[in-house]
């Protein structure tokens, strides 16, 4: 995939705070790009759950136009302090040493990025109710499948089968990589 090998300074900055902290689970660079993409057409307040140290964030922090706000949130103390380091001076960013569910209280949302890891927690039923009209999920972590039903592990992907078919959004899979794709489903 074609993209400048150039990363805005905060994703630099998101890099160097994870290595610090010896943590080696973050967004990858293609997911990235699209959250910035995504990111700098919306306004109102972006979200994302589990935030790690930060990466995810930092990209959706280098797409944000239009006065935009993010909030996210991270369980693990260790992790949510060494994201906290990265947004320090930056007030468009805030981020919670919380479990994701607190953010309920905090939307509507008008994106918001989910990782596909934790199943239950990111059913459509779980976050339907997060985005306001218009609003994107960005749910990444998947492997590219070419079969319908998508097919993961040997078995049925039924969060993939769930977030595609569901009448409430508009969605799609992205491949970002040969390895790796994303469901962006935008709330009808």
């Amino acid at each position: 995939m074609s993209a400048p090998p150039v990363l805005p300074d905060i994703v630099y900055r998101a890099f160097d705070v994870s290595r610090k902290a010896g943590y080696v689970s973050f967004c990858r660079n293609e997911t990235g790009r699209l959250l910035a993409a995504l990111a700098a057409t919306r306004s109102g307040t972006l979200a994302e759950f589990g935030t790690g140290c930060g990466v995810g964030t930092a990209w959706l922090r280098s797409g944000v136009r239009n006065g935009a706000k993010i909030v996210t949130a991270e369980l693990n103390p260790r992790l949510a302090t060494a994201a906290a380091e990265i947004f320090e001076d930056d007030e468009s960013v805030e981020v919670l040493e919380a479990d994701w569910s607190t953010l309920h209280d905090r939307g509507p949302y008008s994106l918001l990025f989910l990782d596909s890891g934790d199943p239950e927690s990111v059913r459509v039923d779980a976050v339907v109710d997060l985005l306001e009209p218009g609003g994107i999920v960005v749910l990444d972590d998947f492997t590219p499948c070419e079969m319908w039903p998508p097919i993961s592990y040997g078995r049925v992907d039924t969060l993939r089968e769930e977030w595609l078919t569901d009448e409430r959004f508009t969605a799609v899979e992205v491949m970002i990589a040969p390895d790796a794709s994303a469901v962006v489903a935008t709330r009808r």
